[in-house]
């Protein structure tokens, strides 16, 4: 923080916000001489990434350029999204094979069925009191801020919406177990992928550990493969990051905030009201240091939250918190369980969006059918992580079930996107903590005794 490199940084944001609020509030000036203010902040905040050579650095200034190309220059921003795909594209190779290397290692290496039954227990129970307090959250944020009256439905997206089946009680239970195992690799389906782990960890188990040590050691291999080229992937996040939101920018415009500031608003307060009376409580609960964890999951989140993808932040979330002292046992069996089943931020969205779509469509739901509604979130958003578009999934889902317009919902798709770089981002501080939950409650968490190596050396060493 003393580094010149960081006070010139600090000094030109300081002065682009200094100059943006006089022409926002007082006059209008010129607008090349704000373009330029704001390139030349940025430029201070580039020669601070080059002497910080942090990882997380570089993905936080790449959000600030992205964002300045995509109100700037929009039809070069709308170009870049192919940037964030190629990103996306890498991490979704590494789902899979870490997915089973990790989970195999985790469960057949200990031979112990007891100890994961034991621990699944334990991370469901977990998983299904947290959601459920997020759920009742959002429904008091929307009841509160009454963000849907008056809303002004638009009908631009309705072609879009009608190409989302909607899920039956048979799907979301089928959808647990694969069918084809490289089918659900090819899919990206995350809670398919980690049931055929479990049970082919199970039938090591069962083996000789003559016949079982070659997979295990084959396992444990491609296990550091995975989180080595984890590291590789890694270094193309600033560009893939950068892209993402230059194109969500330059699609969309700054000024989107303005158009449901009330329904956004609700939900960045709702997500951290859930951050200080829920998470930030537990993390008290079992001892848990908090700064320290806070720095360790800075670089999964921030990715999570410009690319709106849980998937992309779970190779480094998984590696962050078994460096942060979390057995990978537990690491590789929560992680993934968690991303169907606990995801907070996801829950408390369609608990706010389904009473919003009632309010925008201006029907009086009553306390009991508000709740009875919040009964069926607790099951319907339960172990469909891996299907595509899954919260718009199961808000049309809720919303047809309790005989309520769909037209509202068209409007949350004009700031879907916007909202789901919160929501994606608790769902990983939310996934992140659960692993220690579970390893505290395992007896097994070993707290790093000093600040985890910093990301620089990733780079170095790459």
């Amino acid at each position: 923080m003393k580094s010149p490199y960081f006070l010139i940084a600090i000094a030109g944001v300081t002065v682009a916000a200094i100059f943006t609020c006089i022409d926002q509030y007082v006059t209008d000036l010129p607008n090349t001489l704000m373009i330029s203010i704001r390139w030349l902040a940025i430029l201070g905040l580039v020669f601070f990434g080059i002497k910080k050579r942090s990882l997380t650095t570089w993905i936080m200034i790449s959000m600030v350029i992205g964002a300045e190309i995509g109100n700037d220059f929009p039809g070069v921003a709308k170009n870049l999204q192919v940037l964030s795909k190629i990103f996306l594209r890498l991490i979704k190779t590494i789902i899979a094979p870490l997915l089973f290397s990790t989970l195999v290692v985790g469960i057949a290496a200990h031979s112990d069925i007891k100890k994961v039954g034991r621990m699944g227990v334990k991370a469901l129970v977990y998983f299904e009191i947290v959601t459920t307090i997020a759920l009742f959250i959002g429904l008091a944020a929307i009841n509160i801020s009454q963000a849907g009256v008056g809303v002004d439905i638009q009908s631009g997206h309705k072609e879009e919406l009608t190409k989302v089946a909607k899920q039956t009680p048979s799907d979301v239970i089928l959808h647990v177990f694969p069918e084809n195992i490289a089918k659900s690799i090819v899919e990206g389906q995350v809670l398919q992928i980690v049931f055929f782990s479990v049970l082919f960890a199970m039938a090591m188990i069962m083996l000789s550990k003559e016949k079982r040590r070659p997979m295990l050691e084959f396992a444990e291999s491609l296990s550091e493969v995975m989180f080595k080229f984890t590291n590789i992937v890694m270094l193309f996040a600033p560009i893939g990051v950068g892209a993402a939101i230059a194109y969500t920018v330059g699609e969309k415009g700054l000024g989107v905030l303005k158009n449901l500031f009330m329904l956004l608003g609700t939900l960045y307060v709702a997500l951290l009201a859930f951050i200080t009376l829920v998470l930030i409580p537990v993390a008290l609960i079992i001892r848990l240091p908090i700064i320290k964890f806070a720095k360790a999951i800075a670089e999964p989140v921030s990715i999570a939250f410009a690319t709106t993808s849980s998937e992309a932040a779970l190779p480094r979330a998984m590696e962050v918190m078994e460096k942060f002292g979390v057995p990978k046992s537990i690491v590789g069996f929560v992680m993934p369980t968690g991303y169907s089943f606990n995801l907070d931020g996801t829950t408390l969205y369609l608990a706010l969006a389904s009473i919003f779509v009632a309010q925008a469509a201006n029907v009086q739901l009553s306390w009991g059918e508000q709740i009875l509604m919040m009964l069926t979130l607790m099951l319907t958003s339960k172990g469909v992580a891996g299907v595509p578009r899954a919260s718009l999934v199961i808000l049309l889902g809720t919303v047809t079930n309790f005989n309520l317009p769909v037209d509202p919902i068209y409007i949350i798709l004009g700031i879907d996107e916007l909202m789901d770089m919160a929501r994606t981002a608790v769902n990983v501080i939310g996934n992140c903590l659960a692993t220690v939950v579970v390893a505290r409650w395992e007896g097994e968490f070993k707290p790093p005794s000093e600040d985890l190596v910093d990301n620089k050396e990733i780079i170095a060493q790459n």
